[in-house]
């Protein structure tokens, strides 16, 4: 288990450093830091999602329960990380570009947010274009240095299963029989 640990922490630093060495001009990271300023505690998707439920009042209440699936998930991922305690980027090369509101990295909170509104949302909003933003959050995590990419594969996959959980009832109108 050790030798899978230090693959993966090895491939997480490399990766990271290549991202940040690639990703360094000024107009990736100014638009990193405005992803991230906007995934901040779900907000940007939670946002979408009451106004989908503001403007659609045919699907008012599916949007409305597609957003507590987002939220949920956020939720899993703060407390998941609470247990996990896995230290956030740090050395050389890998400053952190933006302020964050905890000190732990493991899972990225905006990763499973934004898997979560991808799939949560997706019958109801552009899948393209739905995804193309959700992916845009998650690698936003590693231009801005404070999520190795483990940590965003891991909030994406969780926030993912916690949304597809949660698909049956977001249709259903709230009901769980079948």
């Amino acid at each position: 288990m050790s030798d899978l640990r230090s693959a993966v922490a090895k491939a997480d630093r490399r990766i990271s450093l290549a991202v940040r060495g690639r990703f360094a001009d000024e107009r990736s990271v100014t638009a990193s830091r405005a992803l991230s300023w906007c995934g901040e505690h779900a907000a940007g998707w939670l946002a979408i999602g009451l106004a989908g439920a503001a403007v659609d009042r045919e699907r008012r209440g599916q949007w409305l329960r597609a957003t507590g699936v987002v939220a949920g998930a956020h939720l899993t991922s703060m407390a998941v990380k609470r247990v996990v305690r896995r230290p956030r980027p740090h050395g050389p090369g890998l400053e952190p570009l933006v302020k964050t509101a905890g000190k732990h990295s493991f899972p990225s909170s905006h990763a499973a947010s934004s898997a979560a509104a991808a799939v949560a949302f997706g019958s109801m909003l552009p899948a393209p274009a739905l995804r193309t933003a959700a992916a845009a959050m998650c690698f936003s995590r590693l231009v801005v240095g404070v999520h190795y990419p483990s940590d965003v594969v891991g909030g994406a996959a969780m926030g993912a299963a916690v949304a597809r959980a949660g698909r049956r009832w977001i249709s259903a109108g709230g009901r769980t029989d079948g």
